[in-house]
């Protein structure tokens, strides 16, 4: 069939599927056998998660378990979030690599750059969360009032600290995100320069809304570098297209 004949890369759909094949099996054998690492080292890890908790209330930072089963679920928990954490410069180089044959020289030179970006942006992410939730802890709990003493789920605590390091995560691409559709010429940094104070705007709106514990110095953490990101990005645009 000529729908199946061979792409710019040189390659058939039918080898494409079997490298997609190939690489999404490794990228899952490396989730799983970081997982077990994480599974062996999850009293380090827990300590570490534990961090914000303690910083919070160092005079009682322990869980609180009701259910025999929390404390296997916990220690999955971990053993799956660290073990698709620690894959994850893996997995993009495996992205990568499927990608590279379908760039454009010009592309491909561009690749390892944004692809090194994204893992850094978003570990800076992860970064900023982790030193950021003792205090969203810490407001969380005077909200509740001085009489109320708190311990607290591991589960729960766990679920709320991973998707805040999540959205911080994921949130801190933008730099990167603008910067690939000035090169894709979709936008230009004098487009983006104009249009500053409305990228405020929605910058703000986009922390008071997606920030998971709600609290001020915790939307701060997230608004104040991503407004940062966005002149970044304008200042890098204008490079490239020189």
């Amino acid at each position: 069939m000529s729908n199946f004949r061979k792409a710019a890369s040189g390659m058939t759909l039918a080898e494409h599927l079997a490298e997609a094949r190939r690489r999404f099996l490794q990228s899952g054998a490396a989730v799983i056998v970081l997982g077990i690492v994480a599974f062996i080292v999850y009293p380090q890890i827990l300590r570490f998660l534990q961090g914000p908790y303690c910083r919070a209330t160092p005079r009682h930072c322990s869980f609180l378990v009701t259910n025999p089963l929390d404390g296997l679920n916990l220690r999955v928990q971990i053993a799956l979030f660290g073990g698709v954490l620690f894959a994850s410069p893996l997995i993009l180089w495996h992205v990568w690599r499927f990608i590279t044959p379908g760039l454009k020289a010009k592309e491909r030179r561009y690749a390892i750059p944004f692809v090194v970006a994204t893992v850094l942006f978003f570990a800076g992410g992860v970064v900023v969360a982790y030193f950021s939730f003792d205090n969203a802890i810490a407001w969380l709990q005077s909200i509740g009032g001085h009489s109320l003493v708190s311990y607290y789920n591991p589960n729960q605590y766990l679920s709320l600290f991973m998707l805040m390091m999540f959205i911080f995560g994921v949130a801190f691409e933008f730099p990167v995100i603008l910067v690939a559709l000035e090169l894709a010429r979709l936008v230009t940094p004098a487009q983006l320069l104009r249009t500053w104070r409305y990228a405020l705007i929605v910058i703000t709106i986009f922390a008071a809304i997606f920030t998971p514990s709600g609290d001020p110095l915790s939307m701060l953490a997230l608004g104040i570098p991503l407004t940062l990101f966005y002149f970044l990005a304008i200042g890098v645009g204008r490079l490239l297209h020189r």
